[in-house]
C-alpha cells in the first residue's frame, strides 16, 4: 500500500469517529449555515430582479425555489444510496447515521418540490396535478422517503434497521435515472431539461445566475441540516446506549446484593 493511499484510510478512519466528527461538525455548521443564508437570499434577490418570461410571466419565480428543491430532492437520495454501500460494503460506523440524517431532508425537499410544482403548473396547465411520468416518479420518490423513515422507525435497535434499510434505500435508487430521463422516454406535459444539458443551458443568463446562486445556497444548506441531522442521531444514539447501560445496572444490583450478603 502506498503512502497516499495510507493517507487516504488515515482521513477515513478519523472521518469514521464520532467523537472527531462532532468535534469537526461543530466547527463547520456555524459557517455551512451562514454560506446557506447569504447565497439563498443574494439568489432569491436576484430571481426576483430578474425579467419575466416571455410565455409563463411572473410564475416562472417559483422556478428559483422549485429547480433547487428537485435537484436536492434527488441528491439527498444519492447520499442515502453511498451511505447504504457505506452500511453494506465497508461497514462505516457513521454511514447508518447519514442514511438516517438525510431521509426526512430529502423528503422535506421532495414535498417542496411537488408543492411548487403544482403552484407553477395551475397557471401553466390549468390544473395542479397531472399523473404523467415526472410527476408521478417525483411522487414514488416521495413515498420512498416516507417508507424508509418507516422502516427505520419500526425497529428500534438501529443496529438491526441498518441492513434493510440500507438494501431499500438501494433497491429504490432505481427511480432517480427515471426522475432524470422520464421527459425524455415518455411523452409528458413536464418541459424537458434546460439547465443540465450536453449542449448547454437554454436559460437565458439573466435567469440562469439566480437559479444557479440559489442551488449553491440549497447546497450549503443541505450540508448544514445533514450535518446537525447527524450530530443529533449520535447524540440520540449515545443516549440511548447509557439508558441502556443504566438499566443493566439496576437489573444488576439486587443480585449483586445478595451474592455479596
Amino acid at each position: 500500500m502506498s503512502k497516499k493511499d495510507i493517507k487516504k484510510v488515515g482521513i477515513l478512519a478519523a472521518l469514521a469517529n464520532p467523537t472527531r466528527f462532532m468535534t469537526l461538525s461543530g466547527t463547520l455548521l456555524p459557517w455551512l449555515s451562514l454560506l446557506a443564508a447569504l447565497f439563498v437570499a443574494i439568489g432569491l434577490y436576484l430571481g426576483w430582479q430578474a425579467p419575466e418570461d416571455y410565455q409563463q410571466g411572473i410564475t416562472v419565480r417559483i422556478m428559483y425555489i422549485h429547480v433547487p428543491a428537485a435537484w436536492f430532492a434527488m441528491f439527498s437520495y444519492t447520499v442515502m444510496a453511498l451511505s447504504a454501500l457505506g452500511v453494506l460494503v465497508w461497514r462505516h460506523p457513521l454511514a447508518d447515521v447519514s442514511i438516517r440524517a438525510a431521509a426526512p431532508i430529502g423528503a422535506a425537499f421532495t414535498l417542496l418540490c411537488l408543492v411548487t410544482g403544482s403552484l407553477w403548473g395551475r397557471p401553466m396547465w390549468g390544473t395542479y396535478w397531472v399523473w404523467d411520468a415526472r410527476l408521478t416518479s417525483v411522487f414514488v420518490l416521495l413515498l420512498m422517503y416516507l417508507g424508509i423513515m418507516a422502516l427505520q422507525r419500526a425497529m428500534e435497535d438501529p443496529a438491526r434497521s441498518a441492513r434493510p434499510v440500507a438494501i431499500l434505500v438501494l433497491v429504490g435508487y432505481i427511480n432517480i435515472p427515471i426522475i432524470k430521463f422520464s421527459v425524455d422516454f415518455w411523452n409528458t406535459l413536464h418541459q424537458p431539461a434546460s439547465v443540465m444539458r450536453l449542449d448547454g443551458p437554454t436559460i437565458h443568463a439573466s435567469m440562469l445566475w439566480p437559479l444557479l446562486v440559489v442551488a449553491i445556497g440549497f447546497t450549503f444548506l443541505f450540508l448544514a441540516m445533514h450535518m446537525m441531522a447527524m450530530r443529533n442521531e449520535i447524540r440520540r444514539r449515545r443516549a440511548a446506549s447509557l439508558r441502556k447501560a443504566g438499566a443493566r445496572g439496576k437489573s444488576s444490583a439486587p443480585t449483586t446484593a445478595v451474592l455479596e450478603g
